[in-house]
């Protein structure tokens, strides 16, 4: 069966166990997070989407994932959750697109986990309150990503044209608050690395 044109437009948040700054954006895994493991949530706002037909426009979702190493090693850890709001088709969609089952952006995904913890269903918010991102699921994860200041004091640090499979242009970020518990896990970020980036990613 011939894979689906798909694409999600928005912007992500990603949440991490390293110090400021997270070194596999430009080791490409190849280096390892700083504690020597990789602990991590992301929260994704997508402005506009679609797999083939069904239209995943205006949808949430967090995502966790523990990567025991360096990130090129595999042996990742998974799991999602899905926007209450989504359609039973638009859930099939984004199970397709994050296992890395529908190619494009995500397809180094069905290499890399190992194990997928599953799709759970909440109410699951993003919004901008001045430069701060927060990424809230209700008892499940609480969090507020900051970006650092550029030298001008009026920008960002950002990293771009990088070859970081997440998106060429890397807001570099730190998390005010970073709240995750789910899957028999308790973790608190605050203070760790964070990153801003825009969701543009296609495929098959």
């Amino acid at each position: 069966m011939a894979k689906k044109d798909w694409a999600l437009k928005g912007e992500l948040v990603l949440s991490c166990n390293c110090t400021v700054f997270c070194p596999c954006v430009l080791s490409l895994g190849n280096h390892p997070p700083t504690e020597g493991y990789c602990q991590t949530w992301a929260g994704f706002r997508i402005d506009k989407g679609h797999y083939g037909e069904t239209d995943l426009s205006g949808l949430n979702l967090g995502l966790i994932m523990e990567i025991p190493g360096y990130m090129s090693r595999g042996n990742w850890t998974a799991g999602l959750f899905l926007d209450e709001r989504a359609s039973i088709y638009a859930e099939k969609a984004i199970g397709k697109i994050f296992s890395g089952k529908a190619g494009g952006t995500t397809a180094l995904l069905s290499i890399l986990v190992g194990q997928f913890l599953g799709i759970e269903r909440a109410p699951v918010s993003y919004e901008t309150e001045g430069k701060t991102r927060i990424f809230q699921i209700p008892k499940i994860i609480d969090g507020a990503i900051t970006p650092i200041a550029g030298k001008d004091g009026e920008g960002d640090t950002v990293i771009s044209n990088s070859q970081y499979w997440i998106a060429p242009e890397i807001t570099v970020a730190r998390s005010e608050k970073s709240r995750m518990r789910a899957f028999g896990r308790n973790w608190n970020f605050a203070g760790r690395s964070a990153e801003i980036c825009p969701l543009d990613w296609r495929g098959p």
